[in-house]
């Protein structure tokens, strides 16, 4: 078996990918940057194709201990040298929570898996991709993941020539249906697990095989070569990132990337282009720069929050380069072409470097992130930061009417559920307190909430940091409970918990003021041009006589205060870092003179205000538990109460407890309270 000629129009065509993705990263205007990611997945389908069909076609057979010998020596020391690193500089900067995820993502992408770690941790709470250092490492377990499955689809089927090209044939075609038929739907998915990006790694092996089987020489044409840069660089620079991704979009680069494959070796101004010198130089150290390129940005804007101007962009630019280049030097080819380093030091290597990788990994989440590591000053807000998380154990998915389909949160003792609580994300704060306080009552309940999904009838929501099919699943939600709670005849009190200030005025503040909310009457496709908090005021009343006509007593939770300029996270980040010569100013505030909330939280309340006036609700007032004097604060007695600006923490949850103990004393609550508490 002959090995294919080197091709330096290859490294060239990885140049354009590292490039795009890098400067993608680091904030320069290329809108699909991204999708470099998806021309190496190409690339690798080529190369290995190639090499598993010349192997098989020449013996009839793969040898698998040498191909992973091959490809341990090619990734292996690169890779555990980046986590490693990396991990000391974590070590430094990350807060307890945030390294004890690092501990999870090390052990995950060890063992190839963290394209499904970090499909699992994408949601409402979820940790931003910029403080995850090794979220990069997702495109790799993809690739390895293809180099379980392509080798073994050659074995099983290497008996029958025509019979395999067909089930590569096959696979392709389903996983670039699946990729195209789910993208819309759950497009996380899709983005990162290998079934639906099987394809475009496939698509690189079915051209290595056409090549193979009809003697090509790759000379093609200059049209070619032409048309496949310019469909790669139209892909770098105008597909938008989002939902609509990858999908039908990701035809784009795949078909770029397999024309200029296919005409790589021919003498025209796009090959000689790939091939200049510089355009090799970054495709040789490639891998290493996409290795290191990821923790080196992640790593600077959380310690710098942010860079101050594309200057220091570049300046942390040029480090990842710098970085890839000695990667690249003194791991990468002295293990690569070492060729007096037997295979089984290759294997035992690797297999030591993976149980170290590991162990390390579980220590670090074991130990939680080792708080050890920062002062007093820094140690409230970190524990604030890592209180958010509770314990779900007892939920499930209804699978039978009236709440099928719903996930459902049972609380306090087993039994028929007495007490519904009903809300957004604030519902999920305050689980805890709201569990503790049912089983103190001894009275069972019911917990159903949606992030960002007002607790209300009749209105619809577009917000800014969802999806088109999480602002749909909000609607269909509250369509559906609206028709359940009738039919479940134990209740006889329900809780509504919401961002009562978020849903009125249509946008969050201070530290979130970017995310918009918008409402709309349900059945109606447009705007009726009723101001919004009108829209909520209607909503309200609608919603409570509803309910009212089905259970006797309803609740409304007094949203706490907002501490606008406060979240636990920036806080801890800015004591833990108290010092450091690149750190930035203090920026979070952790107090707020209660007079400043006065206004925006006023227009929230003013309907909840008047039903309880009428006796139509009993209102929960959190206010005097987080404001003494005049002042709203975001700790208590040395604990921290706030996880962000506005969703409170566990131990806050637990505290005002008491709080809730009307809701679970009895069909006697409504007359001790005198039918309301007033705002």
């Amino acid at each position: 078996m002959s090995p294919m000629p080197y091709r330096g129009d290859i490294d060239g065509l990885r140049a354009v990918a590292v490039v795009s993705v890098v400067l993608y990263h680091f904030g320069f205007p290329l809108q699909g940057g991204f999708v470099g990611v998806d021309v190496f997945f190409v690339i690798s389908g080529f190369l290995i194709g190639g090499i598993l069909w010349r192997e098989y076609d020449a013996t009839g057979r793969i040898r698998l201990k040498h191909f992973y010998i091959r490809r341990f020596r090619r990734l292996a020391p690169a890779f555990f040298a980046m986590v490693l690193g990396a991990g000391a500089v974590a070590w430094a900067l990350l807060l307890p929570f945030e390294f004890r995820e690092y501990g999870k993502a090390a052990i995950a992408s060890t063992l190839y898996l963290s394209n499904v770690l970090f499909f699992r941790q994408a949601g409402y709470f979820d940790t931003v991709s910029e403080e995850k250092p090794l979220l990069h490492t997702w495109s790799l377990a993809v690739e390895e993941q293809f180099y379980v499955f392509l080798p073994l689809v050659i074995l099983l089927l290497a008996r029958w020539r025509w019979g395999l090209i067909g089930a590569l044939v096959a696979a392709w075609a389903l996983s670039l249906a699946a990729c195209i038929a789910l993208t819309p739907v759950s497009p996380t998915a899709t983005f990162y697990l290998f079934p639906f990006r099987a394809w475009e790694m496939l698509s690189g092996v079915l051209l290595a095989i056409w090549g193979h089987e009809t003697n090509r020489r790759w000379r093609g044409n200059v049209f070619l070569s032409w048309l496949g840069l310019l469909l790669v660089l139209a892909s770098v620079v105008l597909i938008p990132a989002g939902p609509a991704f990858p999908g039908l979009l990701a035809v784009l680069p795949v078909a770029g990337t397999l024309l200029l494959l296919s005409s790589g070796t021919g003498g025209n101004p796009i090959n000689r282009l790939l091939t200049h010198p510089l355009a090799r130089f970054f495709g040789v150290i490639s891998y290493s720069l996409y290795l290191w390129h990821w923790p080196v940005y992640t790593l600077s804007t959380y310690l710098r929050d942010g860079y101050a101007n594309a200057g220091e962009a570049v300046a942390w630019m040029a480090l990842s380069v710098l970085l890839a280049w000695l990667s690249w030097r003194f791991i990468e080819n002295p293990v690569r072409y070492a060729r007096r380093l037997p295979g089984g030091v290759v294997l035992g290597g690797t297999a030591i470097a993976s149980a170290c990788v590991l162990a390390l990994g579980a220590y670090v989440y074991k130990a939680d992130g080792l708080p050890g590591r920062f002062g007093p000053e820094a140690r409230v807000h970190i524990a604030a930061s890592g209180d958010f998380l509770q314990d779900f154990s007892r939920c499930y998915i209804a699978d039978s009417l009236p709440l099928d389909g719903l996930e459902v949160c049972p609380i306090g003792p087993e039994g028929a559920p007495r007490v519904l609580v009903w809300g957004d994300s604030h519902t999920r704060a305050f689980k805890e307190g709201l569990d503790l306080a049912a089983h103190e009552a001894g009275v069972p309940g019911l917990i159903l909430w949606r992030a960002g999904c007002p607790p209300l009838f009749g209105i619809r929501k577009v917000e800014s940091t969802a999806t088109p099919a999480q602002d749909m699943a909000c609607t269909q939600a509250n369509l559906q409970i609206r028709q359940a709670i009738g039919r479940l005849d134990s209740l006889d009190r329900i809780l509504l918990i919401g961002r009562w200030s978020y849903y009125a005025s249509g946008q969050g503040v201070g530290r979130d003021a970017h995310n918009r909310i918008a409402l709309h009457p349900a059945d109606r496709p447009e705007s009726t041009g009723q101001a919004q908090a009108a829209l909520l005021s209607d909503a309200a009343a609608t919603t409570v006589a509803e309910l009212r006509q089905q259970v006797p007593q309803v609740f409304v939770l007094r949203q706490p205060p907002e501490i606008p300029r406060y979240d636990s996270r920036k806080a801890a980040r800015e004591a833990a870092h108290a010092g450091w010569p690149l750190a930035p100013a203090p920026e979070t505030e952790a107090e707020v003179p209660e007079a400043a909330l006065a206004p925006r939280a006023a227009i929230a309340e003013a309907p909840w205000a008047a039903l309880a006036e009428r006796g139509a609700i009993t209102v929960l007032d959190t206010w005097p538990r987080f404001c003494d004097g005049g002042t709203c604060r975001a700790v208590h007695d040395g604990t921290g109460q706030y996880f962000d600006n506005n969703h409170v923490t566990n131990a806050a949850a637990l505290r005002v407890r008491d709080l809730f103990a009307p809701v679970f004393r009895g069909p006697s609550a409504r007359a001790v309270l005198h039918g309301a508490s007033s705002p």
